[in-house]
């Protein structure tokens, strides 16, 4: 009788020390040593886990550049530093891009763009824009102007004036942000030292943007017609400016009859 309750308590006792052996042995064997270049490109980040990289943190984007499932120059907030210093980390011969930042597609201030009404509800541009009318301004394509961009920016880049965003070019990282949740689409990264910039997203017909907005583009194509090279070109009745191409001369500025070109500060 003690011979049958003891045989299966060692069984099963031997087993599990069976078990155990080979367990402790496969997480010897295979055990995943940490790329030490892991902490090194951690340290390099803003640690600020903005997920502008495409990642949900530092710390698994730092894992993702060491298994080269990402770039060096992943992360918009560290800039051009932080890329430097990673691929040399990583070994790599940099070839870092132009810095960039968020830009308002946007010249509709208090006084150039008519109102539909006065609004009084939440202060965000997304529940005004579900309103009929998408807004109170009268440009269906207009800044809205009630801090949507501003709230989401965590660097403090974005200020309201006017009613219309303005990004602080110094303290934007282009972390995408404002981008996500401007529910007008206005906002786009652009490089810095381009300065020459079409302040309008319309692209109503010429003449409903001047019934609306008397600041907006009206697709006249003197900009384009005039650009020495070649930069300008004008689809779906609005100006776009290809910055590789830009030269800075200014022409398309001092020809627009409506001034939405500008050279930005």
């Amino acid at each position: 009788m003690l011979r049958e309750i003891l045989l299966p308590i060692l069984s099963i006792g031997g087993l599990s020390l069976l078990f155990g052996a080979l367990l402790g042995f496969s997480a010897k064997k295979f055990a995943f040593k940490a790329d030490v270049r892991e902490e090194q490109i951690k340290n390099i980040l803003p640690g600020i886990n903005c997920g502008a990289c495409g990642f949900p943190g530092c710390s698994v984007f730092a894992e993702a550049v060491v298994r080269k499932k990402a770039g060096y120059e992943g992360c918009p907030p560290g800039g051009s530093a932080a890329a430097l210093e990673i691929a040399r980390i990583m070994g790599i011969d940099p070839c870092v891009t132009a810095r960039k930042a968020a830009f308002i597609k946007c010249n509709g201030k208090e006084d150039c763009v008519k109102r539909n009404y006065v609004y009084d509800g939440p202060k965000s541009c997304v529940a005004a824009s579900q309103l009929a009318t998408g807004g109170n301004k009268s440009c269906a394509y207009s800044c809205i102007g009630l801090e949507s961009c501003k709230n989401a920016c965590p660097f403090d880049a974005i200020l309201i004036k006017d009613s219309i965003a303005e990004v602080d070019v110094k303290k934007c990282t282009a972390c995408g942000k404002c981008i996500e949740v401007c529910p007008k689409h206005l906002i786009e990264l652009v490089p810095v030292q381009s300065r020459v910039r079409v302040l309008c997203n319309s692209k109503d017909t010429g003449l409903l943007v001047r019934a609306n907005c008397r600041a907006g583009c009206i697709g006249c194509r003197i900009c384009q017609k005039d650009c020495p090279a070649g930069a300008v070109t004008v689809e779906d009745n609005l100006a776009r400016i290809d910055y590789e191409k830009c030269t800075l001369c200014l022409i398309c500025a001092g020809k627009c009859p409506t001034k939405s070109i500008k050279r930005m500060p």
